[in-house]
């Protein structure tokens, strides 16, 4: 397996790219979420790429128009289709024996796929969808339950909370706010909805159950919906040894259908 680091232009800026070498006809393309470089926090992203590289699949990674070494406007990632498309052309340009690529994004990386209607790809991993509208004052009901039932658990909350150390107005506050009726599906959500409805390709839905964001796309998702798969114990960017694991397994089983 060898790496190298490549440009390619998106709408008059210059992008740059990291390829992860393999052998294999599928591909994997890393949709970083936020202002995250494309190695990811700790270098993770591009640990996680050897690793799928080194079992086959080749692997590429950018830094989208104004974050690390990309020039160009930031524009957030309902602004991210170009990006997307840029790097999908670049990288079945520097692996000429790729057919099939499938795209992986986390949290506003996973959304900027949906917006984008899958970009071109044949398959989508999508892990912690960003649903949250800007004007959302509150966490949802959902997400507050959950956090509740975890801290009920814990004995050292319950210490804090006989010994005074927490405000009891912000608390009977939040349990009021736990108790509210689910709210129907943010505008984002609705949205989100409608651009993976028009992907005809495979799409995977990755949920860790310990991360806010993902309790949010929950609230906000079709619980039944049959593409959802959960990791327990996990947080919001898979950092756990088993969480790295259980997302290694679901996107090579995604790789190799």
């Amino acid at each position: 397996m060898s790496r190298r680091h490549l440009t390619f232009a998106c709408e008059g800026a210059t992008l740059v790219g990291t390829l992860d070498e393999a052998p294999d006809a599928t591909g994997l393309l890393i949709v970083t979420g936020g202002n995250e470089l494309r190695a990811g926090a700790w270098a993770g992203q591009a640990l996680f790429a050897a690793r799928i590289a080194a079992a086959g699949f080749p692997v590429f990674r950018f830094d989208h128009r104004g974050v690390g070494d990309s020039d160009g406007p930031n524009g957030g990632f309902e602004t991210r289709a170009p990006d997307i498309a840029a790097a999908l052309a670049a990288f079945r340009q520097a692996c000429p024996q790729v057919e099939r690529v499938i795209g992986w994004g986390n949290c506003d990386g996973a959304s900027a796929l949906m917006l984008a209607r899958g970009a071109g790809l044949d398959g989508l991993v999508l892990s912690n969808p960003w649903t949250i509208d800007e004007d959302q004052a509150a966490p949802p009901p959902e997400v507050l339950r959950d956090h509740y039932k975890r801290r009920l658990a814990d004995p050292a909350a319950i210490k804090r909370l006989l010994t005074g150390q927490v405000s009891v107005g912000k608390l009977l506050s939040s349990l009021r706010s736990a108790t509210r009726k689910p709210a129907p599906p943010s505008s984002l959500a609705q949205t989100l909805a409608q651009g993976v409805a028009q992907f005809t390709g495979p799409i995977r839905f990755l949920v860790a159950e310990r991360d806010r964001t993902a309790q949010a796309f929950l609230a906000a998702w079709d619980k039944t919906d049959a593409r959802i798969r959960r990791c327990p114990d996990a947080t919001h960017s898979f950092v756990e040894s088993h969480s790295q694991e259980w997302l290694s397994d679901q996107i090579l089983e995604m790789l190799r259908s």
